[in-house]
This record gives structure tokens, sequence and C-alpha cells, in this order.
């Protein structure tokens, strides 16, 4: 379209659309920071368990009606929680072996979530708070790095130069 001055004008560039990652990284980091306190001993009581299991995904799906309609008939809940804790970890292997594709700060979620994981069903499976305790202390440190690479993906794609450092790809 020409203006009376003879210059063309052009539509304004479209916005570019946001990575969703840093918005579930963040979600996630919510979550795991939340179940990890409950862990680490940090809070008590079992309303907060809703809230928790509702918040993101399968796993809080899955974790949440178990919680609501199976562990107050269940003669075991740390063996079923071990088992819960345990698949999940399987899941989160492969992941992990995956996310080192990406970058060190996503694959740092994967490993540190993967010590979680691997803390909190032994300490489910022998039966042991202080072990569970340890989780809870790890899903923690796995909350942080979890907002860092969060963090990090926000600011990095929004400035035109790496902000916060989050690695390169460990293979291709």
């Amino acid at each position: 379209m020409a203006q009376a001055t003879g210059e063309t004008v052009r539509a304004p560039a479209a916005p570019a659309v946001a990575d969703p990652a840093p918005l579930g990284l963040a979600a996630f980091a919510l979550t795991t920071f939340l179940l990890s306190a409950k862990n680490a001993g940090w809070t008590h009581g079992g309303d907060a368990w809703l809230g928790y299991a509702l918040a993101y995904g399968g796993f809080w799906i899955g974790l949440g009606l178990y919680v609501l309609f199976a562990a107050a008939k269940s003669t075991n809940v740390a063996n079923d929680l071990g088992w819960i804790l345990l698949a999940f970890a399987i899941f989160n292997t492969y992941m992990m072996l995956w996310s080192a594709r990406i970058n060190t700060a996503v694959f740092s979620v994967f490993l540190t979530l993967e010590a979680t994981e691997v803390i909190l069903f032994i300490g489910n499976f022998s039966n042991k708070s202080g072990i569970v305790k340890l989780g809870g202390w790890v899903g923690i440190l796995t909350a942080l790095v979890a907002w860092y690479a969060s963090a990090s993906g926000v600011v990095n794609g929004m400035a035109a130069r790496e902000v916060l450092p989050v690695g390169s790809p460990m293979w291709k």
C-alpha cells in the first residue's frame, strides 16, 4: 500500500511465539518444591496433598488419585509409593539421557530428579523416614535447578545474548 509520500507501508512483524518450556519448567519446579518440602519435613498435614497432586502433569494426577482414593485402603502405603516412584524413575531415566542432547541446564533438572526419585523409592520401600527426608532435600535442589533452567529459558529467549548460561548439549 502506498501513502501520499510514495513510501510503502509495511505491516508490523508478527510477534515471535513464546517458548513454552520455561513455563513448564517453572510449574515442575513449583510442584517439586512443594512435595519435596513435605518430604523434607518442612510441612505437615494431609490437606496439602490435593494441591500437590493436582497441580501439574500425569505424575501429580496419578499420585493424587492414589492418595485420594487408594491410600486409605492400602495396607502398605510406603510400598505403594515406592512402586509409583520406581515407575517414574524408569521413565525419567530415558528422559534424562535424551535431555543431554538439549543443554546442561535441562540435563541437570532430569539428573537431580532421577536422584530424587531413586532416593524416595528406596526410602519408601525400606520404610525409612530419614531416607524419604533426604529425598525431600534432594527434591528441593531439583526444584531450584528447574527454576534456574526456567529463568534461563525466559531471559535468554528475550535477550540477544546468553544472560544465564545453560551449557552445551552433551551429545548430539
